[in-house]
C-alpha cells in the first residue's frame, strides 16, 4: 500500500514539474515622450479592445499589457529587445520557452485614429489567433 501511495505522489509531482505552461500573450506598446493624436489613439484603442473582449484573460494573466516610454532608462532592455523606436505595438505569444512576436505597428498607425472600428476588429482577430 505504501508503494502505491508513493508512486501516486511521485506521478503527481512529475506532472507538476513537467507540465507545460499555458500559452500567454504579451502586448507591449511603446511611446515617445511627445505623443501625437494617433499615438494616443493606439494606446486607447488597444486598452478598449482588451477591456471589451479580453477582460477575463487580462484578469487571469493570460494576456498582459505594458505601456512603456522609449525614452526612460528603466525601459532600455525592452526597447532593445523589441528594437522599438518611438511609437510601436508588439504582440508576443509565449508558449513554454518559445516566444513569437508580431509587429503590429503599421496596422496600428493605418487604422487606429481614423478607422478605430477596423483597428479594434483587426487587433481582436490577431489576439484570438494567438491565444488559441
Amino acid at each position: 500500500m505504501k508503494k502505491i501511495l508513493f508512486a501516486a505522489i511521485l506521478l503527481l509531482a512529475t506532472t507538476f514539474v513537467f507540465a507545460q505552461k499555458p500559452t500567454t500573450l504579451k502586448i507591449v506598446y511603446f511611446h515617445s515622450e511627445r505623443r501625437c493624436p494617433t499615438c494616443i489613439s493606439i494606446e486607447d484603442n488597444t486598452k478598449k479592445t482588451l477591456d471589451t473582449y479580453f477582460a477575463s484573460q487580462l484578469k487571469d494573466g493570460t494576456i498582459t499589457l505594458q505601456v512603456l516610454n522609449v525614452g526612460e532608462d528603466k525601459n532600455l532592455k525592452m526597447v532593445e529587445k523589441y528594437e522599438a523606436d518611438g511609437s510601436s505595438l508588439f504582440l508576443t505569444k509565449v508558449s513554454g520557452t518559445k516566444e513569437t512576436t508580431t509587429d503590429f505597428t503599421n496596422f496600428a498607425f493605418s487604422y487606429s485614429r481614423n478607422q478605430s472600428d477596423k483597428f479594434i476588429a483587426g487587433l481582436k482577430a490577431e489576439i484570438e489567433k494567438k491565444i488559441k
